[in-house]
């Protein structure tokens, strides 16, 4: 039992410190991307603002083009970066961030995202609110990159007892029994066991994929 005991510890901690990197992993793409992409972004678009002047009438709803393109491009780096950032993410809590990524998926077209909420809203330790949203966001992921769905829906309901998550997408799905566990599912399943929460990833090839998330709310959770 001890030696159990030890064990089990020895993986808590060791999953803990891998989150930790990657959570600093993340925070540092985020600076790179606002501090250093977001700047060139920004310069090129005071030196088109330059060109402006310069111009004919003829070029200049070319160069207006170009300018709402690097403008656009400014605003989507700056959402990624705040995605990407723990900081901010427990500044505008888990409801917010999630609203936040599915806003920023139907305004690039990348997919159809619908965001349901039931129940009253709870205030989750804010950790677990991280683990959460990584959990979505390794999901949103996967879909964006190999779902080849239309639509995306999540589905929150914040239950007296836990908060019950529901995301599914209408995409090409895969047979499970004949998918080997990926990173991302594999990453998805060790975060849900840091915070105790049941998970399950079900799916059929041609009929998307459905993943359930509970999570049983801790005794401080509800506390103001």
């Amino acid at each position: 039992m001890e030696n159990l005991e030890a064990e089990q510890k020895f993986e808590q901690e060791l999953a803990n410190s891998r989150l930790e990197i990657q959570e600093q992993t993340f925070k540092n793409i985020a600076w790179e991307l606002h501090d250093n992409v977001g700047q060139l972004l920004s310069v090129a678009n005071i030196q088109l603002n330059m060109i402006e002047s310069k111009l004919d009438e003829e070029a200049r709803p070319q160069l207006e083009e170009t300018k709402g393109i690097v403008g656009e491009s400014l605003r989507e780096i700056r959402n990624l970066s705040r995605s990407l950032n723990k900081d901010v993410i427990l500044n505008d809590g888990l409801v917010n961030s999630i609203k936040r990524e599915m806003e920023r998926f139907n305004r690039m077209n990348f997919i159809n995202a619908t965001l349901e909420i039931k129940g009253e809203e709870c205030c989750i330790n804010a950790k677990d609110e991280i683990i959460i949203y990584r959990i979505l966001q390794e999901f949103f992921s996967n879909v964006i990159k190999h779902a080849k769905a239309d639509n995306l829906s999540v589905n929150l309901d914040f239950d007296s007892a836990r908060l019950l998550i529901k995301a599914n997408d209408d995409g090409i799905g895969f047979d499970a029994s004949d998918v080997r566990m990926s990173n991302g599912l594999l990453n998805m399943k060790s975060r849900a066991a840091l915070i105790n929460a049941e998970f399950s990833l079900d799916s059929q090839q041609g009929k998307g994929v459905d993943l359930t998330l509970e999570y049983p709310y801790k005794d401080y959770d509800r506390q103001d």
